[in-house]
């Protein structure tokens, strides 16, 4: 099951949450709480969801939010890829010093390769970590084959890309992310994007923008 949540972030946009759940146990992942914790923690409690981790596609201000409210909440661990510990550790690199006082994510584990993450609930369920820099150095997308879906942040979106302007960014890398890693995955694939609606393998590998 994925349960999108669209959440407010500062009144200045809005971000896609998603919760990805396992059928059978009702435990799952919880993808990028960019804001609105409450409201997600009301999501999984009147689902009678069970989310044993939080996963996180890079570590802007807008997708990691809620990651310590929630956190403390559900006493669950966070995951961000190669590079988090630039945007976690630093209220300027992750953009959120310039709306308040700033966000900092301690005691994060950081997935320096490409990796499969399980539920302890069910081993059989879970997601491949993808190493995906370009819009950030961090940029990871979580793929389930299983399910033909990949939730993919900020590295590509319904007709178009991520930025590659804000710290740490580079369309050099994020093009190659899009050839060498999105355009990849089979063609079926649903590309669960961090803003906006969903799109595919297929739809975007013939767009203009692209071509």
């Amino acid at each position: 099951m994925i349960l999108r949540a669209e959440v407010d972030i500062f009144d200045v946009m809005e971000e896609n949450a998603y919760f990805y759940i396992d059928d059978t146990t009702r435990h799952g992942f919880l993808i990028d709480p960019g804001a609105q914790p409450e409201e997600l923690l009301s999501i999984a409690e009147q689902n009678e969801f069970t989310v044993e981790k939080i996963l996180l596609t890079h570590g802007h201000y807008d997708h990691i939010g809620a990651v310590n409210e929630i956190r403390r909440v559900l006493k669950v661990p966070v995951f961000m890829g190669r590079g988090g510990a630039f945007y976690a550790y630093d209220a300027i690199n992750n953009g959120s010093k310039f709306f308040g006082d700033g966000i900092i994510l301690d005691d994060v584990t950081i997935l320096d390769e490409e990796c499969d993450i399980t539920l302890d609930a069910n081993e059989n369920f879970g997601v491949k970590a993808i190493i995906a820099p370009g819009h950030t150095l961090d940029g990871t997308i979580y793929y389930s084959a299983l399910d033909a879906v990949a939730f993919v942040g900020d590295t590509i979106f319904f007709g178009g890309h991520g930025r590659t302007d804000l710290a740490g960014g580079s369309e050099r890398d994020l093009m190659a992310t899009i050839k060498n890693k999105v355009f990849t995955l089979p063609d079926e694939t649903v590309l669960l994007c961090g803003h906006g609606r969903a799109t595919t393998v297929a739809d975007e590998k013939v767009r203009s923008w692209y071509c």
